[in-house]
């Protein structure tokens, strides 16, 4: 798995997949976004995995979105196919089983941002900064940042940070509720792996069950959202994983209380 651009590291439960073309900053062009689409897509499909870790190679940039090269050479058709591909990504990466983190050092800009919009769990260290700054380049963000920004940090906030195209630091981001936790570069990649192991050692399938939840009820509407649930606690209720976990909880509890 992996290629050019894209490395991938197996050590189940945990696949760790990096961008890799650190020279350009991380930036993207269309063999990077088809390599990544690959390695992501056999990725989600082993039986032995429960969590990602989505990051780069480098310290400067988790990625600052477009190879400007590339982009000034595409035509209005090319750059529609550009929009579906990294939105076909992005989708893929919060639609899929296992959980998604995203381990974030340096920029993160442009379609490099939207890339971790679309992952579950964003940690960044405290020389990360985050941006869309399109609108710069009289252009708009392509893989998705028009609709999940404003539903991750709100209406208003992900306005401004559209229309100014402004960077923002790690410590406006927490801020803000863009990411989940701000860290040192030295502790990166151990604390996405300790968030990883935490969840991995919860209920795959609960799991999975909960990010499908969330995700329908955040595209389809609450009331969607609400049914799936209602039919997913019902669904869990016909194996006996949770009967063995409330069994070992009550041997814990007991053991601690003598």
């Amino acid at each position: 798995m992996g290629g050019e651009f894209i490395k991938c590291e197996f050590d189940a439960p945990l696949a760790t997949v990096k961008i890799n073309r650190p020279e350009v900053l991380n930036a993207y062009n269309a063999q990077l976004l088809d390599e990544l689409h690959q390695t992501l897509k056999d990725v989600f499909t082993r039986d032995d995995l429960g969590a990602v870790i989505l990051t780069a190679v480098g310290t400067k940039a988790f990625s600052v979105g477009g190879d400007i090269d590339y982009l000034e050479k595409l035509n209005s058709q090319e750059a529609e196919e550009l929009s579906k591909k990294g939105k076909a990504i992005c989708d893929l990466i919060e639609s899929s089983c296992p959980v998604v983190i995203a381990a974030i050092d340096g920029y993160a800009l442009g379609g490099g941002m939207e890339l971790t919009l679309a992952c579950d769990i964003r940690l960044a260290t405290t020389r990360a900064r985050f941006g869309q700054p399109e609108v710069k380049l009289g252009i708009i963000p392509a893989f998705g940042a028009t609709q999940r920004l404003p539903r991750l940090i709100g209406i208003g906030k992900a306005k401004e940070l559209l229309f100014t195209g402004d960077i923002i630091d790690a410590t406006v981001a927490y801020e803000i509720g863009l990411i989940n936790e701000v860290v040192t570069p030295r502790s990166l990649l151990s604390s996405a792996r300790e968030i990883a192991l935490e969840i991995t050692d919860r209920s795959a399938k609960a799991v999975t069950m909960i990010k499908r939840a969330i995700n329908k009820g955040f595209h389809n509407g609450i009331e969607s959202g609400y049914e799936y649930e209602n039919e997913a606690f019902a669904e869990s209720f016909k194996t006996e994983e949770h009967r063995i976990r409330i069994r070992e909880i009550q041997r814990i509890v007991k053991e601690d209380n003598n």
